[in-house]
């Protein structure tokens, strides 16, 4: 048994932005988790292609120990907190070549995964099973999860941040924003506001006797926490990326891995734990 959800993450801003909204701010984004010999490792991050589709590989290990609850740590091996996640990203579309972009824990192998499948489509949302589930599974197996980047009663207030608050930021560059309680039943008539939507499928499974279903939960309701508020952060800091190009982006990417691992060795750990909910 797993746990599926598919969140939707509606962005006033295009697809092809997205593409680089969405690499810049996860450079951002890695850093600020990253810390004390914990945080984002990344080994590989390459072109590929395979069999005409051209996409970017990457390859990264997560250092989790004090970001899982509690109840996890005293179950857990030494070393079994360490993640590798192997993606293929051909964007639009996120997958790897034989199954979508999973996080797996070598110590538990086959008994756990979180694998995020995730269509980048020019719309509001609307697209039923975008993913081409199979008709059963879609319909009684995955919970649809809108999340709205503007409402501030979707954010916890440990990670509120006024800067990062889309109800009150306004891009300079593009001129979008603030985003009132009805911005995306007002980007219906503004034809000339670009609009797009995240479609993340995400799908969970631990299996460990007396913890499966509480550990499902929790992940799923961590990833709903990470969408909301990475989002939240890419829409703020529009005006430092939406005039890069794909070129600055592997630039600033192969300066990123190099700082990571420095702020890995550092001794003290940035960001809040999941230990802390």
């Amino acid at each position: 048994m797993v746990l599926i959800k598919e969140f939707r993450v509606v962005l006033p801003c295009s697809v092809e932005e997205y593409q680089v909204g969405q690499l810049y701010s996860v450079a951002q984004a890695s850093k600020n988790e990253t810390g004390g010999g914990e945080g984002i490792e990344v080994l590989k991050n390459e072109p590929y292609e395979n069999d005409g589709e051209k996409g970017q590989y990457t390859h990264k290990i997560y250092h989790l120990k004090s970001k899982v609850p509690a109840f996890v740590k005293m179950i857990a091996p030494e070393g079994s907190l360490v993640f590798h996640e192997k993606a293929w990203n051909a964007y639009p579309y996120c997958r790897t070549s034989e199954s979508p972009p999973s996080l797996t824990n070598e110590y538990m192998k086959d008994d756990f995964m979180i694998k995020i499948e995730t269509w980048h489509k020019p719309d509001l949302g609307t697209i039923e099973n975008v993913h081409k589930l199979d008709s059963n599974t879609w319909k009684n197996s995955v919970e649809v999860v809108p999340i709205d980047i503007a409402d501030n009663a979707q954010v916890a207030a440990a990670d509120y941040k006024p800067d990062e608050d889309p109800a009150i930021f306004k891009s300079v560059k593009t001129g979008r924003g603030p985003l009132g309680p009805n911005w995306k039943k007002e980007l219906v008539s503004k034809t000339e506001c670009p609009r797009m939507c995240a479609y993340k499928l995400v799908t969970v499974k631990f299996k460990w006797w007396g913890l499966q279903t509480k550990v499902e939960n929790f992940i799923q309701k961590q990833e709903k926490r990470i969408f909301t508020n990475f989002h939240r952060q890419l829409f703020c800091w529009i005006d430092s990326w939406v005039e890069l190009t794909m070129e600055d982006i592997r630039r600033m990417e192969a300066e990123t891995q190099r700082e990571l691992e420095e702020l890995r060795q550092q001794g003290q750990v940035r960001g809040t734990t999941a230990a802390d909910e």
